[in-house]
C-alpha cells in the first residue's frame, strides 16, 4: 500500500526521470527530506505533522523493499534487512517522539545515498 503511493508521487512529480537509478536516488533524498520535516515536527510537538512525515518516509522505505530483486544475492538480502530495520526505527521514533532514532535512520540514508551516487557514477 505505502510503496505504490511513494512511487506514484515521485513518478507524477518527475515525469522526465531518466533512469531507475535516478529514481532510487530521489527516493533516498525523499527519506532525508521527510525525516527532517518529522524531526522539526517532533521538536515543535506537532503530532499531526510528525505522523504525516514519518508515514511518508515509511512509504518510501516500503517502496524500496518492494523493488529489491532478492535473486541478486546477498546485497539485496542485506538491504531488505536494513530497510526493515529503518521502518522499525521510524515507527519507534514516531511513537516515542525520539529524535535520536530518527537521526539514526537519517544517517543510514545519508550513507546509502552517498554510496548509491558513487556506484551510479561508476556504472555510467
Amino acid at each position: 500500500m505505502y510503496g505504490n503511493v511513494a512511487h506514484n508521487v515521485y513518478a507524477q512529480n518527475n515525469i522526465g526521470v531518466e533512469s531507475p537509478a535516478k529514481l532510487i536516488e530521489m527516493l533516498y533524498e525523499g527519506v532525508l527530506r521527510f525525516n527532517a520535516q518529522a524531526k522539526k515536527a517532533i521538536k515543535d510537538s506537532d503530532v499531526e505533522k510528525r505522523v504525516y512525515w514519518i508515514n511518508r518516509s515509511i512509504a518510501i522505505v516500503t517502496e524500496l523493499i518492494s523493488v529489491l530483486d532478492i535473486s541478486q544475492g546477498q546485497i539485496a538480502e542485506y538491504l531488505e534487512g536494513l530497510y526493515n530495520y529503518q521502518i522499525q526505527l521510524l515507527t519507534a521514533a514516531g511513537i516515542e517522539n525520539d529524535v535520536a532514532k530518527l537521526d539514526e535512520c537519517t544517517n543510514v540514508f545519508k550513507g546509502l545515498l552517498e554510496a548509491w551516487r558513487e556506484t551510479s557514477n561508476v556504472a555510467q
